[in-house]
């Protein structure tokens, strides 16, 4: 079993990125829009200022009140995504259940659009249009490709379809004409399916959903499911029972988190040089 490292590779890209950005002389910004307190998204802010840092980019968090209405929201939204200093504008999910979510997504810009998460971006990657891919998609790929793992002919089970990995990361499929199937919430004995996958993707949310009865012998394994249980991150994969069976697997934390942090950064990059 091989640990698909995805610390060492966000790293590897730091590095690429810092020399990249020093060079172009202009000063970059990510906006972040977060509406209320969640002890996950925290970490995962935290991670962005910290890698901003790193690389010589400001990274300016713009908190809101869990009960604002959408209306409200993107009224504001429409203020930060027009502030000339912000290059790229992420909002961070999940938003409150009042909240439609695609209607706020949809506010922000595909020049700014870095999570390529509003229809007009997402529009433009699936016909090929776009520059830049989905933070996680982009992510599990140059995982894929860093440890040279083929995933153009093989047997794909992505398990859930939200919007943040599950969807992006089927829409990128679809775009490279792979063929996959699509394990959901409401999909009846899910093992069915898994038993004979090649490579699982999974980022369902479900903490230790995916135990090692439910995969073959040599598959491979990238979770991107992140949950918090007992104070810890944890990951869709009972790690202990699949990493015996798994010919490369990651790990929660440190596997496609680092990796996806860093390809927001490459595309806020990429879209300010554009």
């Amino acid at each position: 079993m091989i640990l698909l490292d995805g610390k060492k590779l966000s790293g590897k890209i730091l590095l690429e990125l810092k020399e990249e950005i020093t060079g172009m002389g202009k000063k970059l910004r990510l906006a972040v829009v977060v509406v209320g307190e969640n002890p996950v998204v925290r970490k995962f802010i935290e991670q962005k200022k910290k890698f901003g840092e790193s690389i010589g980019i400001d990274v300016r968090i713009y908190p809101f009140d869990e009960k604002i209405t959408t209306n409200e929201l993107r009224k504001r939204m429409s203020e930060i995504v027009h502030e000339e200093k912000n290059t790229g504008v992420i909002i961070q999910l999940p938003l409150p259940s009042q909240i439609n979510t695609q209607y706020i997504l949809n506010s922000i810009t595909p020049e700014k659009d870095v999570d390529v998460l509003s229809s007009r971006a997402l529009g433009n990657f699936v016909s090929g249009k776009s520059q830049i891919m989905p933070p996680v998609a982009g992510a599990i790929r140059a995982l894929l490709e860093e440890y040279g793992i083929d995933y153009k002919n093989k047997n794909i089970v992505i398990v859930g379809a939200g919007n943040l990995v599950g969807k992006p990361v089927a829409l990128w499929r679809l775009y490279e004409k792979v063929t996959f199937g699509v394990v959901r919430s409401n999909t009846q004995n899910p093992q069915e399916f898994l038993k004979y996958a090649d490579i699982i993707i999974s980022g369902v949310g479900r903490p230790k959903f995916i135990t090692g009865d439910m995969v073959k012998e040599g598959v491979v394994v990238i979770d991107a499911g992140t949950s918090e249980s007992e104070g810890k991150l944890v990951g869709d994969v009972d790690f202990d029972s699949v990493a015996p069976k798994a010919s490369f697997i990651t790990p929660v934390p440190g596997g496609v988190g680092p990796v996806t942090v860093a390809i927001l950064f490459k595309n806020l990059f990429t879209l300010a040089k554009k």
